[in-house]
Order: C-alpha cells, then structure tokens, then sequence
C-alpha cells in the first residue's frame, strides 16, 4: 500500500487541519489595510504569530491565532495582478457577489447585511481560538501586538463567539461532531467507516481526489500550504424554531422527534441512523460511536429523513448521483450570543446564532455546491422543492416530508429560521506564504 505524501505541517496553519477544543471561546476579528507598506509588516509580524498544525502534543495545541485575507486584502498588499488572477474565480469575486448562487437572498440579501460584512473593507480576519477567556486573552495579546504601532491598518469588527460544555448550537443541537479524515495529518476522523480523503481537498498544491496536481494560486510559495475559508455568521430564530415544533406536534415526545427529523441527530448528538425512535444521551456523547454510520441500510430514509440536515451536508454514502467525496467540507460552527432559556418560546429580541466557516481547497465543488445543490435544493434525492428544514434559504412556505408506514408525514409551511447576516470568502495562507506578502516590494 503506497503511503501519503507526508504533509509539511510546520507550514500549516493550525486552523486548517486541527479541530478544535472543547468547550471553547474565540474572537473573530476584522482589519482594514490602509496603508500597503503597514499591511505587509502586519504580514511579517503574522508569519511568527499564527501557529503552525506541527507538534499535536504542544501545551499551546489548543491556544493559537490563525490569519486569514480576502481578495480585497491580498490587492490591498499590492500583490501582482498575474497572481491576483491565478486565484479561483469565487474568491476573486468575493461572497456577496456570489450570493445568488449560495442563496443569501431576501432577508439574507447583502444588502442586509451586518457591515462591513460583505463589503470591500474587509481584508484581513484574524481568529484567536482557545479552551478558556484567560488563554484567548493571551492569544488575542499576540495578535494585538503585530498591529502595535501600525496605524495603516484598522480592527473594525469583531465578533466573539463560544462553544459551552456541551457542544450544544442555539437551536439546542450537539454540534461540532462529524470531521473527516485527512491524509498525512495524523488527525483521525469522527467516522471510521469514512476512508480519509487525499489532502489535496483541504490543502492547496497536494494530491486531491481529482488530480495528482491540481491548479493552485501562482506563485507556488504563495498558494502551495494555502487554503480557501468560508466565513459566515448566521443569525438563528431559535423561538421561531421552537414555536414551529409545538404547532406541528402532537406532545413533547413528537416535538423532539421532529426536531431531530429535521436535524437527523437527537439533541445530545446521538445519530437516528443508530437510535431511531429515541434519545440516547450516553450514544450522543461518545465520540467514538456518535458518527460511526452510514446510510446504506436506511435508503428510503425511515430513520434518517433523505432531506434531514445532516444527511444534506454529507451524504455519506447514500445512492446519490456525483462522487461525493469531491465535495466533502470541514465545517467548524461556534455560538455567538447568550441561549434563549429552556422553554422559552417568545422571541426575546437578543441576536444569537452561530459563526460559520469551512475550509477547503475548493469553493465551488466544496462550499458552493453543497450550499445549492444539497442545502438549498433537493433534486439530488429526488426532491427539487425540498430545502434543508433547518438552514434552506426559505423563502416562501417549504415541506418537509419523513418517510414513515404505512403513510409518510409531510410537515407544511416551515419558515426560514437561519438568516445570514454576513461573511466573505478568504485565503488561509501558509506561513512561507505569509513571509512572502510581508517582502513584497511592489
């Protein structure tokens, strides 16, 4: 058996290939580049801040400051067209240009959107990561400390954002719990029934599932290590959420059996693929059987609803047409805002919802087409009018329908509960690479 390329995790962004630590608190933070000769120290100063996905076994493994740029960022810097051009056209174009395409329409329109989300200011997003306040601090100092004395570059947003003991999302859902394995990362996958896939779907300049050479940003220091973010914040109606449940239930049981129909996980994370007809908070909790299924055994989806989240965003290896290996994504979603109380059912006014991002080495077979043809659309299992019942764009009434005998159960009138409220797309340098717009001299 022919072994991987050994991946060069010393030029790796953390934030790139390790997940996460539970419970954490993040800060996502926002800079303009005024000036490109600051813009490019902010670089050089990065390039010793940001950590790389080397020594797992760090005592900082679960401390660490990634940076990010968008397009806007990257000419900013004044980096040369023939490079800004070599860059995937999604990218160039930026979110809210795309947006059609990923369904931010209506209410998620960008022309709604939580500014400067969206806009052309946005150049660098600066992400501190952390199991406590205390250490985020600390990463946050360093950050704080390569903008020291660059008054041609702006902090203008931020964000902080949590993820609870727990692991639970604003709708009430353990999250967090299916990521894929990568090969050479040494990081193993939630699932063991998912072969890892070929580092190229997640790193720029490795073999991939398509080609031993794929297309990457030119030049090769700037795009090889490199990978492409979609970064978003999702504002959650989580009382519309539960007003929904109450009306369309007969009793609490069948208010919790929708909920997790829609999701296809029960609340605690357990999997209807492995509990079916109830919760089982000891299965939800155990990383290592929580993500342990396939769908094959469930192909009309009597367990797991064929139009449920979960099965949407990976399909695993329900009979499908496409190879969806191609557009596997790392998703990694944090909470912002305080949880509505248990029980509440009224709005209470309080904005809440999640920061999303994935990251990937291509947005448009990976993001993009799973954010339209899977999300947003249902033609892929046999359903066009179908969305996702928990994130689909829901403009106008949508159905949701569980297969059940001996006569399904079509759910009515689902409204949108997840609104965007903003985001762009970014490039997730390599370390060389951020040394690299650091010496530009253009």
């Amino acid at each position: 058996m022919t072994q991987p390329p050994a991946l060069e995790l010393d030029d790796i962004q953390s934030g790139v290939l390790r997940p996460r630590p539970t419970p954490f608190t993040a800060s996502y933070i926002i800079l303009r580049i005024d000036d490109r000769n600051a813009g490019r120290e902010l670089m050089r100063r990065l390039s010793t801040t940001v950590a790389s996905a080397a020594n797992p076994t760090s005592p900082t493994r679960d401390t660490w400051v990634s940076a990010a740029l968008s397009f806007q960022g990257l000419r900013a810097l004044g980096v040369p067209q023939t490079s800004l051009g070599s860059f995937s056209p999604q990218f160039q174009q930026g979110m809210a240009a795309r947006a059609k395409v990923l369904h931010d329409v209506g209410e998620s329109g960008p022309e709604h959107w939580e500014k400067p989300l969206g806009s052309a200011e946005v150049h660098v997003v600066i992400t501190a990561v952390s199991t406590d306040q205390d250490h985020l601090e600390s990463a946050l100092g360093r950050a704080k400390e390569a903008l020291h004395n660059l008054p041609g570059v702006e902090a203008i947003w931020r964000q902080d954002s949590h993820v609870a003991p727990g692991e639970k999302e604003p709708f009430g859902f353990k999250d967090g719990i299916s990521h894929p394995a990568i090969e050479g990362s040494g990081i193993p996958g939630t699932n063991p029934h998912e072969v890892p896939l070929k580092a190229g779907e997640f790193v720029l300049g490795c073999p991939d599932e398509i080609t031993e050479t794929p297309i990457i940003p030119q030049p090769e220091v700037l795009g090889r290590n490199g990978s492409y973010i979609a970064f978003r914040k999702l504002h959650q109606r989580v009382a519309a959420f539960r007003q929904y449940l109450k009306a369309n239930a007969t009793d609490h049981h069948d208010e919790e059996l929708i909920a997790a129909k829609m999701l296809g996980r029960w609340r605690s994370g357990a999997p209807l693929a492995l509990s079916p007809t109830s919760d089982d908070p000891a299965l939800g909790a155990d990383p290592k059987r929580n993500n342990a299924f396939l769908f094959k055994d469930d192909p009309i989806g009597y367990a797991t609803p064929l139009g449920s989240h979960i099965r949407r965003a990976n399909p695993r290896d329900s009979s499908i047409s496409g190879v969806m290996r191609i557009h596997r994504m790392i998703r990694r979603g944090s909470g912002y805002g305080p949880q509505l109380p248990e029980g509440v059912v009224e709005d209470d006014g309080v904005d809440r919802g999640s920061i999303f991002t994935f990251v990937g080495a291509n947005l448009g077979r990976q993001f993009e087409f799973v954010q339209s043809e899977w999300i947003n659309d249902g033609a892929f299992f046999g359903d066009g009018h179908e969305r996702d019942p928990a994130l689909g764009d829901g403009d106008g009434p949508q159905t949701f329908v569980i297969p059940r005998r001996p006569v399904r159960r079509q759910l009515k009138g689902i409204s949108r509960f997840v609104v965007t409220r903003g985001g762009e797309y970014c490039f997730l340098p390599s370390l060389s690479a951020l040394r690299w717009l650091g010496d530009l001299k253009t």
